[in-house]
């Protein structure tokens, strides 16, 4: 439990003196003239399978079929007060293999030493530069979905966009109330300090739950027949729910499975190349539990 409170709460110390970081929100350019050019083997992960937002990014790396375009490393699945950090003795856990650093903080002050936000997964890194080019996983996401198209392992995956202009305001629409009534309001019901709060969480979470459900009685992905970049934002979410969110943070009015249309869609998806390959049990059972 004290491993998900230091994930919630850890705040960031900004210093007086120096500019205040908290972010890093590099972009890469395939003609080459800007700071992170396109290439093959140049880009690098930092991750941490039980986290939904790095998961997001492994998804998306596996859809396009990046595997041999971009590195991975794994850092242990406890998440300690000084940062993630790398222990290759841990089941399913790597080595920096990059920088031979153990914490994740030292990618963080080897990029700028007045960084002064949460030291947060999944990392981008450029090995060439030495330093962070994005650690906003919707950002990264976008990056890995259309820029390393020519390097994709088949035709089928350069041809995957998770980003259609067609559905991108049905997207828009269902995360406006799934992001904040369901992604976020897990936490919100799981860290809550006082028992009617609690109650408001639990009670407005498993409304939209309800609402998601009969949303899904009528489609079969959230936008229709396409995965897009909303399915995969939710399916972090839901693959954690009966795992984890249901016992540690007492969202446990019901459980997914009794769901029947969202059971079936997060079936759907985990059966689907790319989603249930990346869902790493152990990872996520530990850093709850």
């Amino acid at each position: 439990y004290f491993n998900l409170l230091v994930l919630h709460s850890v705040m960031s110390n900004q210093s007086e003196e120096a500019p205040k970081i908290t972010s890093f929100n590099g972009r890469l350019s395939k003609d080459g003239s800007g700071e992170f050019p396109v290439e093959k083997g140049r880009y690098h992960l930092y991750v941490s399978p039980g986290c939904p937002y790095a998961h997001r990014t492994l998804i998306m790396r596996s859809l396009k079929g990046l595997e041999d375009v971009i590195s991975v490393d794994v850092t242990h699945w406890y998440l300690s007060d000084k940062s993630w950090f790398f222990d290759e003795t841990e089941d399913q856990c790597t080595i920096d293999s990059v920088n031979g650093f153990q914490f994740l903080k030292q990618v963080y002050d080897q990029t700028n030493p007045n960084y002064s936000g949460t030291i947060t997964v999944p990392v981008l890194y450029d090995k060439v530069q030495k330093r962070i080019v994005n650690n906003e996983s919707a950002e990264i996401m976008e990056i890995l979905n259309s820029d390393f198209n020519e390097f994709c392992s088949t035709q089928a995956q350069k041809e995957i966009n998770v980003y259609p202009e067609e559905f991108e305001e049905s997207g828009k629409e269902l995360l406006s109330w799934i992001t904040p009534n369901i992604i976020l309001e897990i936490y919100n019901a799981g860290f809550a300090t006082e028992q009617e709060k609690y109650e408001s969480a639990v009670e407005n979470l498993f409304q939209h739950l309800d609402k998601l459900d009969a949303h899904l009685s009528k489609s079969r992905y959230l936008t229709g027949n396409t995965i897009t970049h909303a399915d995969i934002e939710l399916f972090v979410c839901l693959v954690r729910f009966d795992i984890a969110y249901y016992i540690v943070l007492k969202c446990n009015i019901k459980r997914l499975v009794d769901y029947p249309n969202i059971w079936g869609y997060l079936r759907d998806l985990y059966q689907s190349p790319g989603f249930g390959e990346t869902v790493n049990v152990e990872h996520i059972r530990k850093l709850h539990y």
